[in-house]
Formats: C-alpha cells, structure tokens, sequence
C-alpha cells in the first residue's frame, strides 16, 4: 500500500500497520460517487493483498462522515487525485442500467469492506447518512463523535436502500427495531446510537481519533493470522447452522493452531510475559 490523495478520499499510513482512509470532500458533505466507491474497492484489494496491513480506518473530513451518494450533479473537482481505476460508464438511464450500477459499481464497496479480512473501523465524525451509514455499518467496529448523526433517510426521496443497509441494519437491531429504523425514516444521534447497538463507543470530537488509534493499535498488536481466520468465521457463523459453524472453524483452526503466533502465545504464557506476535519467520 502507498499513501495519496485519490478520488474522493486521501490514504495515509501508520504504525502499526494501520491504514487510515479519509474521505476529503467537506463542502460536498463528502459525498460519493462511482469513481470513488471504484477506487476504494481497489484499494481494499491492494490492503487486503498487503501483509503490512493490519487495520483499516475510515473517518470523515468537516461535518460528516458521508452524507450519501452525491447526487447534485455537479462536477466532482479532482483536487490532483490520483485515480486509481479507469472511468467507466453505467448509470440509471434504464431500469436494467440502474441494476447493473448497484450490482456492479456500488454494492461492491460494502461487499469489499465487509469481505476484507483485515479488521475495520469506522470513526464517525459527523452526519452518516445512506451510502455512508451502509459503510459505517459494513466496517467491523464504529466509534462515534457526540456529534454524529445516523441514519438512512432513503425514503425521503422515495429510494432504497440499495447498497444492503437493510441486511445490515437487521444483523445489528434485528427486523423490528430495522422496520422502524427505516420505514420511520430515523436520523438518530451518537447516544442514540450506542443504546440501539448501531456503534461501539462515542466520544467527543477532540478525542475521536485519539481513541480510533487506540482501538486500531490494539487490534494490530494481535495475532493476525488468527483474528482474520475468526473475523471470517464470525460472519460466517451468523448465517450457518451451528453444526456447519463447528465444522467452518475446526479448519481455520487447522491452520491458527500450527502458527507461530500460537507457539508464541503458549510461551508467553507459561513464562508470564506479554506475547511477541506477528514476527517475521526465520
């Protein structure tokens, strides 16, 4: 992975091995667009390919997080990004055209962050609204600033939540507080969203990357073989039979219980010291 500034987001990275992802469009509320969502989906594949990658971080520039799709129309200045991928076409023009987009160009985003096996976190800063709240939703772990607001509002307008903010939303609140969610058109707050279940944690603005990095930096000092085998397992367990979820993990453990992380953990033990993961072989 390099650090730019690409369409729509800039990429830096930190020690150790965390990835943080910033989307830098204030003034459009950092708004998304298929360049966008198409760069990031690369950029997932690149972290998920780098070994040096151990947690990826999304946050947002201003007062939001992502306020949705931007759909004013207006052109997107490029900033001097970098774009990663071709432009292409494909749009909304037909109602097969319109399919193809969301399969296609954007329901690969949410896909890409939920199937990358290096752990997330969405540090929500401000406003998250549809395509922005299903990314948040996507990522494995959401700190929010008092300041954040969450919600889907796609029925104002008459639209879906098409990029799967509906699964989502029910793997977190369950089907009746989602029907709610969603038919009432709730935009709800950093406290509100912590009750429901929809964050992990809030904290105030001066504090949220603090705390963000906190989080990353403890979850990159782990074994990572093992956690991206357990990440994996976790969501496959959510829609397995527990017969087929016994069985899915004895073989990821086939391969956690014969690396050197597990040799390391088991030493550390018996000699009362903190364990040294994630060392190079010999």
């Amino acid at each position: 992975m390099e650090a730019g500034n690409f369409r729509g987001f800039e990429l830096t990275l930190h020690d150790p091995g965390i990835t943080l992802i910033t989307f830098n469009q204030p003034e459009r509320l950092n708004g998304m667009t298929q360049d966008m969502k198409r760069d990031l989906v690369e950029t997932l594949l690149q972290t998920q390919m780098d070994d040096a990658v151990r947690v990826v971080i999304f946050t947002g520039s201003g007062r939001a997080f992502s306020a949705g799709d931007d759909v004013t129309g207006r052109p997107v200045p490029s900033k001097g990004a970098t774009a990663l991928v071709p432009k292409i076409g494909g749009g909304h023009r037909t109602p097969i055209g319109t399919y193809d987009g969301l399969r296609a160009l954007s329901q690969p985003l949410n896909l890409a962050v939920r199937n990358l096996d290096k752990l997330t976190i969405a540090a929500i800063n401000g406003v998250a609204i549809q395509t922005g709240l299903s990314l948040a939703l996507a990522c494995d772990f959401r700190i929010a600033s008092t300041e954040a607001r969450l919600g889907s509002g796609t029925l104002r307008f008459g639209l879906m939540p098409d990029e799967g903010g509906q699964y989502l939303l029910v793997q977190l609140l369950g089907v009746a507080k989602t029907m709610d969610f969603l038919m009432r058109n709730r935009i709800v707050s950093a406290s509100e969203a912590l009750e429901s279940g929809l964050v992990h944690e809030v904290a105030p603005p001066e504090k949220l990357m603090d705390r963000t990095m906190k989080l990353a930096s403890e979850l990159a000092d782990g074994p990572q073989v093992a956690m991206r085998l357990l990440k994996r397992s976790v969501y496959n367990a959510a829609e397995m039979t527990f017969a087929h979820a016994l069985d899915e993990i004895a073989a990821k453990t086939a391969i956690s219980d014969h690396h050197a992380d597990a040799r390391e953990g088991l030493a550390a033990f018996r000699e009362k010291r903190r364990p040294r993961f994630n060392q190079p072989p010999d």
